[in-house]
């Protein structure tokens, strides 16, 4: 016979699980819908920014199902305080990497330039002028007019002033 003691659990996995597989879905689709109107953002930024997203949806399933199955929350709290100050911790050297992919994502939803457009970045030790080939999660590679190619970190963009020279026309489209 089936055993009644752990139904409500069952239930609320199975639809929490749901949710999460639904909310990856509709998450995706919204991005990416955003990144189709827009009409200036790459497939590969949509597919970063979704990743990010993923992630942050999946930790939240997580301490949801540990919520269900009758860890405390409290307990929930101390072990994800734990897991993000060794994170901070560790990372603490290491802060550029996370400026660059905050930089990253607040580029892809604000868009001041794309790649294509020919950028002049006014840095007083060192200007940069270039067309923007890509622009990943940590840094933006661009081509200068003597065919060089400079990897600039995201955060830096983000904190100099811009200007854009010329703005790129060419209409891609991009399929996955």
């Amino acid at each position: 016979m089936f055993d009644n003691h752990f139904f409500f659990e069952i239930v609320a996995t199975t639809i929490t699980i749901i949710f999460f597989i639904l909310a990856r879905f509709f998450t995706a689709k919204i991005i990416r819908r955003f990144a189709e109107v827009s009409e200036t953002i790459d497939h590969r930024r949509t597919n970063l920014v979704i990743k990010y997203i993923h992630i942050l949806i999946g930790m939240l399933t997580v301490i949801i199902l540990f919520t269900i199955w009758g860890i405390k929350a409290e307990h929930v709290v101390l072990f994800a305080s734990s897991i993000s100050a060794f994170i901070g911790v560790a990372l603490f050297a290491q802060w550029s990497i996370l400026s660059n992919i905050t930089a990253g994502i607040i580029l892809f939803f604000n868009f001041p330039f794309k790649i294509g457009d020919v950028i002049l970045i006014h840095d007083k030790d060192f200007p940069v002028e270039g067309e923007i080939i890509d622009i990943t999660a940590f840094h933006a590679l661009l081509k200068t007019k003597n065919g060089e190619r400079v990897t600039y970190p995201n955060n830096l963009l983000i904190q100099k002033g811009i200007t854009i020279i010329q703005q790129n026309s060419d209409e891609r489209e991009f399929t996955d």
